[in-house]
C-alpha cells in the first residue's frame, strides 16, 4: 500500500472522530420564530396589563396638565410677564374669557390642582368665575379685584404661572418635602409641613429590622428542613406554605384579637407569671413587628432552603477533618455557599414588606404607617394623583436600587477553611 493510502495522525484534517459537527444555521431560522411566536403573546399581555398601567400612572406624578386645558388663554398671556409687576390687563381678560368659557368639570380639576399648592385658591377661582358669568361686560385686573381681592396678591399669580405648564416637577419634589421658592431655587419645606421623608426613612427602618428577624428565625428553620428525610422535609416545608392558603386579611385581623390587652398572648403571659399586668402589644410598633413577621417568614425561609438543599454536606466535614473550628466552617465554608439564597430571600422579604399597606393599618398606630398607607391616602381619599404617583416614583426608586445592588451580589461563594 502506497504511503498516500495512509493517513498522517498528525495532520488533524484527515481524522474525523464520531459524527461530523453540524455546523451553525442562519441565524433567523424557523425554529427561532417558532420560538418567538410563543413567547410574544405572553411579553404583549405583561406589557398591556402590568408595565402599561404603572407607567401611565407614574406619568401622573410629572404630567399635570389641568390647568393649561381649562385656562389656555391665561396660560399663552402670562408667558412674557416677569412676575415681579401686577398683570397687565390683557392677562386678567384672557383669564375672564377662560372662566367664562371653561367647562365646569375641566375648572374644578384646575382649581383643585391650584389648590394643591396654595391653599385657598380653589375656592378664589370657583367664586370668580361665577362672578365674572354674570357681569357680561367685566374687563380688565380691576373686575377681578372686584370679584375676589385676593387676585391682588402676586403670589396667587406666580402659582397660576407655575402651574400653567403641562409638566411639573411639583409632585416629586413635594414627595421628597422640598419646594421650588419664588426666585427659582429648590430648598427644604418648614419644620411644620416636612413629612414624606420621615415616613420613607420609617418604612426603610421598619423593613430592614423586619427583614434581619425573618433572617435570624428563618436560618434554624431552613436548615433543619434542608437537614430533614426527604419525607419529613416534605411535611415541614407544607407548613411553611400553609400560611399562603389563608387570606392576608384574615391573618392580619387575627393578630387584633391575638395581640389585645385580653387577648390569648397577654392571658398566657400572666398566668405563666411573665408580667403583672397586660402588654400593649398592638396599635404599636412592636404589633406591626409581629405582624409583618409572621407574614414574610415564608418569603425568606423557601430561597434559605433551596440554598442550603444543595450544599453538599462533605463541604463541612471537609472542613472539620482539615482543622477548622465550627465558626470557620460556618463563616468560611457553609455561609459562602448559601449566600446567594439568603441574598434573594433578604431581598425579596425587604421588597414586600416596603410596599405592605394593610397589616400595618390594622395593627400599627398613626406613628407605624408606611408610605404605601398615603398612596392609598392620595389614591383613595383625597384624590390627589399627582402626589399619589410622585410617592410611588419614591418607592421604585427605592426598589430599582435594591436590585441594582442584588445584581452585584455574586452567585457562586468560595470555600476558604483550607487557607
Amino acid at each position: 500500500m502506497s504511503d498516500a493510502a495512509t493517513p498522517n495522525p498528525s495532520d488533524s484534517s484527515s481524522l474525523q472522530l464520531g459524527p461530523p459537527k453540524a455546523r451553525p444555521g442562519p441565524r433567523g431560522g424557523p425554529k427561532n420564530w417558532v420560538t418567538m411566536g410563543l413567547v410574544l403573546p405572553g411579553l404583549l399581555f405583561f406589557l398591556v396589563m402590568f408595565v402599561w398601567p404603572i407607567a401611565q400612572m407614574l406619568s401622573h406624578a410629572v404630567y399635570s396638565p389641568e390647568v393649561q386645558i381649562a385656562l389656555p388663554r391665561t396660560v399663552a398671556a402670562m408667558a412674557d410677564w416677569d412676575v415681579t409687576t401686577p398683570p397687565s390687563d390683557a392677562i386678567a381678560d384672557a383669564l375672564i374669557l377662560d372662566l367664562k368659557n371653561a367647562d365646569r368639570g375641566d375648572l374644578a380639576s384646575a382649581a383643585r390642582r391650584l389648590n394643591y399648592e396654595q391653599s385657598g385658591f380653589r375656592a378664589a377661582l370657583l367664586k370668580t368665575a361665577r362672578e365674572v358669568r354674570r357681569s357680561d361686560g367685566a374687563k380688565g385686573y380691576q373686575a377681578l379685584l372686584d370679584a375676589d381681592k385676593d387676585w391682588a396678591d402676586l403670589a396667587r399669580w406666580r402659582v397660576l404661572r407655575s402651574a400653567g405648564s403641562a409638566y411639573t416637577s411639583y409632585y416629586l419634589l413635594t414627595a421628597l418635602d422640598l419646594e421650588k421658592r419664588p426666585d427659582g431655587s429648590i430648598g427644604r419645606v418648614p419644620g411644620d409641613r416636612a413629612l414624606f421623608v420621615t415616613v420613607i426613612l420609617r418604612t426603610l427602618w421598619l423593613s430592614l429590622v423586619v427583614t434581619v428577624i425573618c433572617l435570624f428565625l428563618a436560618f434554624p428553620v431552613s436548615y433543619t428542613i434542608a437537614s430533614a428525610k426527604p419525607g419529613r422535609q416534605a411535611l415541614l416545608m407544607l407548613l411553611i406554605l400553609l400560611p399562603f392558603w389563608i387570606s392576608l386579611l384574615v391573618r392580619s385581623s387575627a393578630w387584633v384579637i391575638l395581640l389585645q390587652d385580653n387577648g390569648l398572648v397577654n392571658t398566657a403571659l400572666l398566668k405563666l407569671g411573665i408580667i403583672t399586668e397586660p402588654v400593649q402589644l398592638i396599635f404599636n410598633r412592636t404589633g406591626v413587628y409581629i405582624g409583618l413577621v409572621h407574614v414574610l417568614l415564608p418569603f425568606m425561609v423557601l430561597p434559605i432552603t433551596n440554598a442550603m438543599r444543595a450544599v453538599p454536606k462533605d463541604y463541612v466535614r471537609a472542613a472539620f477533618s482539615m482543622g477548622a473550628s465550627a465558626p470557620r466552617a460556618l463563616f468560611q465554608v457553609y455561609l459562602p455557599q448559601i449566600w446567594p439564597g439568603v441574598a434573594a430571600g433578604s431581598l425579596l422579604t425587604f421588597v414586600i414588606c416596603v410596599g405592605y399597606y394593610v397589616t400595618p393599618l390594622l395593627i400599627g398606630g398613626n406613628q407605624d404607617q408606611m408610605l404605601s398607607y398615603f398612596i392609598a391616602f392620595y389614591t383613595n381619599q383625597s384624590v390627589n394623583w399627582g402626589l399619589a404617583s410622585a410617592l410611588s416614583a419614591v418607592l421604585c426608586a427605592i426598589m430599582l436600587l435594591l436590585m441594582g445592588l442584588y445584581a452585584l451580589v455574586p452567585r457562586r461563594g468560595g470555600t476558604t477553611a483550607g487557607r
